[in-house]
Formats: C-alpha cells, sequence, structure tokens
C-alpha cells in the first residue's frame, strides 16, 4: 500500500459557505504512486463519508480561465463521489489535451500567451465531447453530489447549495503561493462569467461558441443577478491580477483576444493599456453597464498606474466579491492521504 496525498476542503467548511467537500489532488503523486487518475478518485471518494468533488491538478501544464486569461497549472480530470462511489457512467471524466498547431492558434488568439509566457506546457481546459455522457454540460454527478463546468463550480444536488470555485484559486490552494478570498459573488462576477473567449474543448462550451467581446449569458440587466447571491472560493485580488497582468504585457487585449469582463477591463483602465471597445457587442454592453461598467468611465482619463500599484491596490481597483473575507490556505485547506493499492 502507498499513500496519497490530497488536499480537503470539507463539507460546510469557511464559515460554512461549501455545500460539499471539495477535494484537490496534485497529478505528480498520482505518477508518484504508481496509479491512474480513476483509481486516484476512488481512494480519495474511500475516505470522505459524504459528496464531494474531486479534481486533479497538474502543476507543470497550462489551463486558461473562460475569459482567456493562462494559468500555469490545469485540471486534468474531475469527479464527483458520494460514500465512497463514483457513478461509473457519469462520475468521472478527463480533460482533453489542446495540441499546439497553427490552426488552433488561428482560431483562438489568447493563445499567444502559451509561447510567450509558458512555452513547452501541456494545454488542458475541458472534455472532449466524445468523452462527454452529459451533452449539454462539463460536468459529472454522483448521488448528492455535482461537479460542474470542468471542476470550478459545484454543487450539492439535495440541499440545492452551489459554490463557484474559479480555477486560480483552486492554483492558490495547490501552490500555496497567494491568499484566498470567500464571500458572495456578486454582480461583478455574475456578469464577467459570461464574457469568455471561444475555444475547442473549452471550460464552460466544448465547440466555439462565444467570442471574446460578447457574452454567453445574453441576460441584458439580468446577467448581474445570474451568481450575483451564490457564494465564492476565489483567488485573492492580488494573485489574481498578476496573472491579469501577465497576459496584457503578452499582448492581449481585452474585448478582442480575452473576454471583457469587468476585472480585466478594469485592470487594462488603470494600466491604461489598449482595449477593443468598438469589438464588444451591444448585448455585453447592456451587461456591462448594468454594473457601471460604461464606454464612458472606460474612455475617461486618469493617472496611469504602475503594475506595483495594480497589485498594491487590487482590492480596491478589481471589482467582484461582495461581504469578502480572506484566508491563508493551510487555515482552511486540509493535508490529508488515502491509502491505495498498486
Amino acid at each position: 500500500m502507498v499513500r496519497l496525498k490530497y488536499r480537503l476542503l470539507p463539507e460546510l467548511s469557511v464559515d460554512g459557505i461549501l455545500p460539499l467537500a471539495v477535494a484537490l489532488i496534485d497529478y505528480q503523486d498520482i505518477l508518484d504512486a504508481g496509479i491512474d487518475m480513476p483509481a486516484a478518485c476512488q481512494a480519495v471518494a474511500n475516505c470522505i463519508d459524504g459528496p464531494v468533488a474531486i479534481n486533479i491538478i497538474d502543476l507543470d501544464a497550462v489551463t486558461t480561465t473562460s475569459d482567456g486569461i493562462m494559468i500555469p497549472s490545469a485540471i486534468r480530470s474531475m469527479a464527483a463521489a458520494d460514500r465512497g462511489k463514483i457513478h461509473p457512467e457519469f462520475g468521472y471524466i478527463p480533460m482533453a489535451e489542446i495540441p499546439h498547431t497553427d490552426e488552433i492558434f488561428a482560431r483562438e488568439p489568447h493563445l499567444r500567451q502559451w509561447d510567450i509566457n509558458y512555452p513547452g506546457r501541456r494545454l488542458f481546459r475541458g472534455p472532449d465531447v466524445a468523452d462527454k455522457a452529459v451533452p449539454v454540460h462539463n460536468v459529472v454527478i454522483t448521488g448528492r453530489a455535482c461537479n460542474n463546468n470542468s471542476g470550478t463550480e459545484m454543487m450539492h444536488l439535495v440541499t440545492m447549495g452551489e459554490i463557484l470555485m474559479p480555477y486560480v484559486g483552486q492554483h492558490v490552494i495547490m501552490t500555496g503561493e497567494g491568499r484566498l478570498l470567500a464571500g458572495e459573488s456578486g454582480e461583478h462576477i455574475s456578469v464577467g462569467i459570461g464574457m469568455t473567449v471561444a475555444e475547442k474543448f473549452g471550460r464552460v462550451f466544448s465547440t466555439y461558441r462565444y467570442r471574446a467581446g460578447d457574452t454567453a449569458h445574453g441576460s441584458g440587466e439580468q446577467a448581474k443577478t445570474l451568481k450575483r447571491d451564490i457564494p465564492c472560493i476565489v483567488a485573492d485580488k492580488r494573485t489574481h491580477a498578476e496573472f491579469v497582468i501577465r497576459a496584457l504585457k503578452a499582448g492581449m487585449v481585452p474585448g478582442r483576444d480575452i473576454g471583457c469582463s469587468p476585472v480585466n477591463l478594469s485592470i487594462a483602465r488603470a494600466l491604461r493599456l489598449p482595449m477593443d471597445l468598438d469589438n464588444i457587442t451591444a448585448r455585453a454592453w447592456a451587461e456591462l453597464q448594468s454594473v457601471d461598467i460604461t464606454r464612458q468611465w472606460l474612455e475617461m482619463p486618469v493617472p496611469k498606474l504602475t503594475e506595483e500599484d495594480v497589485l498594491e491596490n487590487a482590492d480596491e481597483i478589481l471589482p467582484g466579491v461582495v461581504n469578502p473575507r480572506k484566508y491563508d490556505v493551510n487555515d482552511v485547506v486540509f493535508t490529508c492521504f488515502a491509502e491505495v493499492g498498486r
């Protein structure tokens, strides 16, 4: 027998906002244990007497957030388990590797970050359509546990409790670089979730749907209410800003290459970097304006801040998270071990 390490946020932890447990496993630890990813998920499921969402994180890969920011790690597979069981058809799915080709770079301009910031790494986002048992969502389900949007939105299917865990926060949990922020998602995050980029096998959509500058919600004034009251656990704003700035310095333009989310636009405005406001669709503007992100505000002359100014004042510059509470990772995330046989 060998021991497999995993990181656990227990059910009802983080001041009671987690409706189910969340477990994260380092892909390298799975390789070191000499087992495969399904066996690793089952080993962790065996340790938890309740519903749990399980993600396997590869710290040597890259992924993109739904609005196109590249992060130096990736979810390799996800599972949903309940009382030690993983549904054999709906409970587990691996993420597809995205090949490094001229064709995909031509269709996905935000991938220019890949060669500039993270050359040589493998890219994973969402599952291959051919592997999906559920045709619409990138989701796995077992019993009461639901792990959705490629491992970033978890639900308890009996209590209907929900938690948003955007990927940057999971990266922080696995690396320990930065702090966590928890609270209600609020109107800006609710709007920002819809400001996606078009991707093949993306985190939310499997095909090229909504380009940078458009919105996947198409809900007008109501977009700000869709996820407003759902609790979230995210990276602290300084850490999130670091990754957005890295993308902007690689030449990414909000509204053209990366999504026109309130966070991306706010950081570009503070740094006085280019934004393609003409490429933002009318329906995306309707949603942005509902949270006071207007063209007039974005074009208003403001003092140019340095990168360090933005990082030091990230809590004020980056919108999102209502009633925020900051945590050191080790204050809310526990290191646990599962026994596995080879």
